[in-house]
């Protein structure tokens, strides 16, 4: 029997079956192929960026590609997660919060993603169990198999319905083993038998280890992981080896042997210059055609667009490998031991800088014990300088130094979400002359609380609930900076994740000494950009949003596009007229 005639009937939840698969309405058996990735022995290894390379390589060749990233943790979203723990949270265009790999595959794609590409475990059992309060489960037991995997499966299943995707990208979270990723792992399984041969590509990827003490490629850890997801009932097709040097042939050979893959398709992904290379990397090694034959779908590939696509990612990599200029741009923060609280911000510094011509060396200042005397010397160096966003107190007084610091002696600043806050304060401080002027969130009782909640959000409770999130317009003040930086767009769309503002009431004293609030929401008085006129500064500008999450390789974001050409003009100035940036 073939599975594609059966997948209609097995949604039924009674006593009658024991197949429960939830089909989508207009889901069509056999258009949409499956390409799940998995983790072993360590996370953090790099699925999202193999799973986001060998996406764009399929999205080149003019196929329609969907991402899923599938966690296990039980929150909903990823929120409340600190950072220390798991990096930067990631906002999408619809307000949703999710897991930083989102942002890899946003810039990989150079598409939008939705909250249709993410998942946890909390959101799966949620939709459960509110399915078992409506007594849609028909009077059975609700179980981990079928109810469970086929709340998964009918999430893949949407997704490829509401993308039209001709092949869905899976990657699951944490490692093979994980208790948490077991019910993902085995709902692959059954996607794979349902949806019937050559509908499911596999891929493993796993870490061979180096000891220095031994001087040589280890590979004992990278096979028992395979053996682990084999025990699972996944056969991969594909193995991505992570490495820091290139991973030997005779390794290659063991793994291939150990785990039934051929050795051709056992790939070496070792350490590059950029994550950028991976997907030229996928391309020499011929796994995108292994896919392509894997999954059946020769019939849909576009040479003339691959070629197309080819050439122009081609371009960006020989612009990224040619920078030899250096520029240093600052980055004060108080997460700064964990560069992926800020993986966003890497990658925009990376764009802009390849767009300019130059390398972005950053220089991370940790300003939670920064003693405020210190400041100058340890700013003296820089091009350039960000106050990225973050929440509390901490490091608090660190940062307005610093901005201070950057506003005084014409250091090109780019503030975001708490570093356009910081600078409001800093600004009220030092210019205005509001003594006392701070934030509601670190010092309630302020005298001049010049960032504050507005009145519309104070009656909201829940601490998600007050976060302004995701994409909103943007109204730019004409002739302003921030208008030149958008090609003179009146209005322009960022995305935002915070819940204090400018103050109304200290808009008029804060503009009366000198700072223009160069983009405001268009209907609320909700100030969303700053900046100083070029004759007073040659680059000081901050934003309410954080750019950083749409930047993209082939499109930088313009904020931080003006702050690297500023940086440059620092680093090297041929006049005093050429130190203020031409925008």
């Amino acid at each position: 029997m073939n599975p594609h005639d059966s997948l209609a009937n097995l949604a039924a939840a009674s006593d009658e079956t024991e197949f429960y698969t939830p089909m989508p309405a207009g889901y069509k058996p056999g258009k949409t192929k499956y390409v799940g990735v998995f983790g072993t022995v360590m996370s953090g290894l790099g699925k999202g960026i193999f799973a986001s390379s060998l996406a764009k390589m399929l999205k080149d060749k003019g196929l329609t590609v969907a991402p899923i990233k599938l966690e296990g943790y039980l929150n909903l979203d990823s929120g409340t997660l600190n950072p220390f723990r798991h990096g930067e949270v990631f906002v999408l265009d619809d307000g949703m919060e999710c897991d930083m790999d989102l942002g890899t595959y946003e810039r990989m794609l150079d598409q939008n993603m939705s909250r249709l590409n993410f998942s946890t475990s909390g959101q799966i059992f949620s939709a459960i169990l509110e399915k078992e309060r409506r007594g849609s489960y028909l009077g059975r037991d609700v179980q981990m198999i079928p109810h469970v995997t086929g709340e998964v499966k009918s999430k893949l299943r949407h997704l490829a319905v509401a993308s039209d995707a001709d092949v869905v990208f899976i990657e699951i979270g944490g490692t093979v083993g994980d208790v948490e990723n077991a019910y993902y792992i085995e709902a692959l399984r059954q996607l794979a038998f349902e949806e019937g041969a050559g509908s499911t590509c596999f891929v493993a990827l796993t870490y061979v280890l180096n000891p220095p003490a031994l001087g040589e490629q280890k590979s004992k850890a990278a096979q028992l992981g395979i053996k682990q997801l084999l025990q699972s009932g996944i056969q991969p097709h594909i193995i991505a080896c992570r490495a820091h040097q290139p991973v030997s042939k005779k390794v290659c050979e063991k793994i291939a042997l150990y785990s039934s893959v051929p050795f051709n398709r056992v790939f070496s992904m070792h350490d590059r210059e950029s994550i950028y290379v991976i997907p030229e990397m996928i391309r020499e090694a011929g796994l995108d055609r292994a896919v392509v034959d894997i999954l059946g779908i020769a019939d849909r590939v576009h040479p003339e667009a691959e070629e197309r696509a080819r050439v122009i990612w081609s371009d960006y990599l020989d612009r990224l490998r040619a920078a030899t200029q250096t520029v240093t741009i600052g980055i004060a923060g108080k997460y700064t031991s964990v560069r992926d609280s800020y993986a966003s911000v890497i990658k925009a510094l990376e764009h802009s800088g390849t767009r300019c011509g130059v390398k972005v060396d950053i220089d991370w200042i940790e300003v939670s014990d920064m003693p405020l005397e210190d400041v100058a010397e340890r700013l003296a160096h820089l091009d350039g300088l960000i106050v990225p966003g973050g929440f509390g107190s901490r490091g608090v007084e660190g940062k307005i130094s610093c901005i201070q610091y950057a506003r005084t002696r014409g250091l090109p600043y780019l503030g975001l979400c708490y570093g356009f806050q910081l600078a409001v304060i800093e600004f009220a401080r030092n210019v205005c002359g509001l003594d006392g002027a701070g934030s509601t969130e670190f010092h309630p009782e302020c005298k001049h609380p010049v960032i504050d909640i507005l009145p519309e959000q104070k009656q909201i409770e829940g601490l998600g609930a007050s976060m302004r999130l995701g994409g909103h317009d943007v109204a730019l003040k004409a002739g302003s900076m921030a208008s030149r930086l958008f090609n003179g767009a009146p209005e322009i769309r960022l995305r935002f994740r915070h819940r204090y503002e400018v103050d109304p009431r200290y808009i008029e004293q804060l503009e009366a000494g000198g700072l223009v609030f160069s983009g405001k929401a268009p209907d609320f008085p909700i100030m969303q950009v700053l900046e100083l006129p070029p004759e007073a500064h040659p680059y000081f500008v901050a934003t309410q949003a954080h750019p950083e999450l749409t930047s993209r390789p082939l499109r930088p974001d313009p904020f931080f596009l003006g702050l690297v050409k500023a940086a440059v003009a620092r680093h090297q100035p041929r006049t005093a007229a050429d130190a203020h940036v031409a925008i």
